[in-house]
This record gives structure tokens, C-alpha cells and sequence, in this order.
């Protein structure tokens, strides 16, 4: 019924015949614009279409039965790395797009675990961001400019910084909102009293290998610390799959797209998920099982 609807539609002209196509195989269960509109014409029973939405939404469940609640998927390095391929070159998301959602999906977690108000120093509520030179350390970035607008001041330690002009951007625009730029880190002790938690944006689900020069320095630092670490998709250092029980132990943890496996080795107090961007047909693709993100909002909290 629908697939018919579409292709007059196209014939006619207010669509495009790919177009039609394209949102009859995509969108054959669901209750689209389109199909409310015809059935307020009185070409399509609406009890029809929300009946298919129905179905649609309960995958298969009968009428009065709940489906089993399927755990999330806990993704591993070379999964993860082809959903991210996938957005950037099938559906053609840019790198600063996605980063922009990332960054501020964290800082939207870090504003609603750790409120100004509540912090030790509330009417100063300093926080440091530790930005590595990839896309985590993009993310940081983005999310120290969040945390500022949130009413927040952080500081960013970025010691390895890109040349891309994406990174530069980010960077000037920081700067621009005074946010200043440590020319090193600073001792535990001198962390401990200066600021109320730091942002771990070091490395994401792409590292591998051996720690170096300057990071090799700066997570022993990080694992001294008293005040809470908040770690952005992986915790620095850790291996994506196995983790790291003797590296560092962040107490919060905001796992973008979908949490990878090492997250299942998080102890801390507190795991969000953020990073609301993942097309349907993707998550389906990849069998996902992403919670729903209650209202608009762009995070979510997992329980353990």
C-alpha cells in the first residue's frame, strides 16, 4: 500500500521516483508523513499504518506480549572501526560533525554527574582536560567549549597537537573563549588541589601498542590522582577488548556510539552512553541493540 503511494506520488511528481523507492523499502513499517496524509484523504486506513508501526516497533511481539530486552552490543577495534567508516563514507557524516555530537554529548554527561553546584570549589569549578592528538583528543576539545558554555572553567592540557585544520579550529575556538592551555602537567598533588576532576580525552578505541613520550608520563600521573578521572569512549592506555586492570580507573566513563568491550571492565561509579547519531539501518546492521535515549536527550545512563 504504501510502495503504491509512493509511486503515484513520484509519477505526479511531489517526489522523485529514487526517492520513493528508497523510503518504501526503509520505511515500509513505519507511520511516515506520508501515509498520515493519505489516510486523512482516505486513500490508506490509518488503523492500518499505525497497526504496521505496531509491528514495526515491538519486532514481532505479539499484541500484549513484551520482547525480551536485548543487552547493547559491546563492540571490539575492527568493529567499531567499520561502523565509523561506514558513517563517514556511506552515509557521509564529516569527522567535525560527529565530533561536535561526541563533544557535546560528554560534557551534557560530565554537566549532569558532577553539577557546578555541587562541586568543592563551586564558585570556582576549575576542571582540566588532557586532549591526545587524534579524534579523542577532539572530542576533548569540543567538550572543554561545552563545559565553558555550561558555566564551567576548564584548563586543557594538549601537549601533542595535530596539524589538521580541523584540530586548529577546534583549538582557536577554545582559546577565543579563554580557555587556557597548560604548558605541562602539573603534579598529582597540584591536580588534586587546583582542579575538581579531570577529562581523560587521551586515546580512543584506535590505540594500540605501547604508551609514548609525552603520554608515557602523563597516565602514571593521572592514576595518582584523588579527584574523579572522566574518560571519554575508552579509558587511556587500556586495550579496547581487554582493557587494562592495572592502568587507569576512571570513576566515570561516556562510551560514544556503543560501548567497546573493555568497557565491561569498568568499575567506576558512573557509564553513560552518548553520541546519539547511529542511523537505524546501521544499528540494525551491526545488531546494535542501542537503548532508547529517553526524550531528545543525547545521553544516557547504563547500569551494571
Amino acid at each position: 500500500m504504501l510502495r503504491t503511494a509512493l509511486f503515484r506520488l513520484s509519477q505526479s511528481g511531489i517526489i522523485c521516483r529514487t526517492a520513493a523507492i528508497d523510503a518504501s523499502r526503509r520505511h515500509s513499517t513505519r507511520l511516515t508523513v506520508i501515509e498520515r496524509h493519505l489516510g486523512k484523504q482516505g486513500c490508506v486506513s490509518i488503523q492500518h499504518t499505525r497497526s504496521m508501526a505496531t509491528a514495526g516497533d515491538s519486532k514481532g511481539k505479539g499484541a500484549g506480549e513484551e520482547s525480551p530486552k536485548q543487552e547493547v552490543k559491546f563492540l571490539g577495534q575492527e568493529e567499531a572501526q567499520k561502523i565509523d567508516q561506514e558513517l563517514f563514507n556511506e552515509y557521509n557524516y564529516s569527522v567535525d560533525q560527529l565530533m561536535e555530537l561526541a563533544g557535546l554529548s560528554c560534557a551534557t554527561a560530565i554537566a549532569k554527574t558532577y553539577p557546578v553546584s555541587t562541586l568543592k570549589n563551586s564558585d570556582d569549578p576549575t576542571v582540566l582536560i588532557c586532549c591526545g592528538p587524534g579524534n579523542n583528543g577532539g572530542d576533548g576539545l569540543v567538550c572543554a567549549r561545552h563545559l565553558k558554555l555550561f558555566g564551567y572553567f576548564p584548563s586543557v592540557y594538549y601537549p601533542k597537537r595535530s596539524e589538521k585544520q580541523l584540530f586548529k579550529n577546534l583549538t582557536t575556538q577554545c582559546e577565543l573563549m579563554d580557555i587556557p592551555f597548560l604548558n605541562h602537567l602539573p603534579s598529582p598533588q597540584l591536580i588534586d588541589q587546583a582542579y575538581s576532576f579531570v577529562v581523560d580525552a587521551i586515546f580512543g578505541f584506535s590505540f594500540k601498542g605501547e604508551l609514548r613520550p609525552p603520554f608515557k608520563e602523563v597516565i602514571p600521573t593521572l592514576k595518582e590522582l584523588s579527584i574523579p578521572i572522566c574518560s571519554i569512549d575508552v579509558p587511556s592506555g587500556w586495550h579496547v577488548e581487554n582493557g587494562d586492570p592495572n592502568g587507569l580507573q576512571p570513576e566515570m566513563l561516556i562510551s560514544l556510539t556503543a560501548p567497546k568491550k573493555c568497557a565491561k571492565l569498568f568499575k567506576g561509579k558512573y557509564h553513560f552512553l552518548g553520541g546519539r547519531f547511529v542511523p537505524a539501518d546501521l544499528e540494525k546492521k551491526y545488531e546494535l541493540s542501542l537503548p532508547q535515549y529517553p526524550g531528545t536527550d543525547c545521553i544516557l545512563q547504563l547500569k551494571h
